[in-house]
């Protein structure tokens, strides 16, 4: 049976309203599809990005606190250093004025002939020369011979051994010093120098450690002690 113009016309209609139909959801289904992916690979984006941006700032966290303890440490051993620098000006004025004291020494002559009798001996028995030259303060020339002629029998007796003592009459010691002397043995290269300052500084530098810790208290970082 043929069919009419209306008929396979409406055939056709139908076949296009299917196709239409087709299309239409075939082009939903590519949409839906493309926009699922497109959120997926926004989500991975923004997420590798989010990384990014937290590994960044994690790195400057650590700049930072690493700078931090960089200025700590300099802050601590700056402050280190001015309280040693403190404490070192403290002891330097001390000696300052230790050594400032020792003119007044001399002024008591009575104390001061017992004094240069101890350095004279002293000198003696530290070179144990059969020669020896004394070297002293202009002003102090009588006070070290009256030292000499009482020392030589000492010397003499506890050591069973002859000494000659010469007293330097033309290179005096400084009258700027407060006092004491120097002992040469013959040839003039082995020195005891036992002038007051030279006491004071030996003194100082064997006594340091106490006097540290009376001024500062013990030293807690110190791990061994004598």
């Amino acid at each position: 049976m043929a069919l009419s113009d209306a008929d396979v016309k409406k055939q056709i209609k139908h076949m296009m309203a299917f196709i239409e139909q087709e299309a239409s959801e075939k082009a939903e289904e590519i949409d839906s599809k493309a926009e699922e992916e497109f959120n997926i690979e926004k989500g991975r984006l923004v997420q590798m990005q989010r990384l990014k941006i937290l590994e960044y700032y994690g790195k400057k966290e650590k700049q930072i606190e690493q700078q931090k303890k960089i200025q700590m440490s300099n802050l601590m051993n700056q402050a280190r250093l001015r309280v040693l620098k403190a404490r070192d000006d403290m002891i330097i004025d001390l000696m300052s004025e230790a050594r400032q004291r020792l003119s007044n020494i001399a002024k008591d002559s009575v104390k001061y002939q017992t004094l240069l009798d101890g350095l004279l001996l002293q000198g003696f028995y530290q070179l144990l020369e059969p020669k020896v030259t004394i070297r002293c303060r202009k002003q102090d020339v009588d006070m070290v011979k009256a030292a000499v002629q009482k020392n030589i029998p000492i010397f003499k007796a506890a050591t069973k051994s002859n000494i000659e003592v010469n007293i330097d009459q033309e290179s005096f010691l400084s009258p700027s010093i407060s006092g004491g002397v120097e002992v040469y043995n013959s040839n003039g290269k082995i020195k005891v120098a036992n002038t007051l300052e030279s006491r004071l500084d030996l003194l100082a530098q064997q006594m340091m450690p106490d006097i540290r810790v009376t001024l500062f208290g013990p030293n807690l970082n110190r791990k061994f002690k004598d």
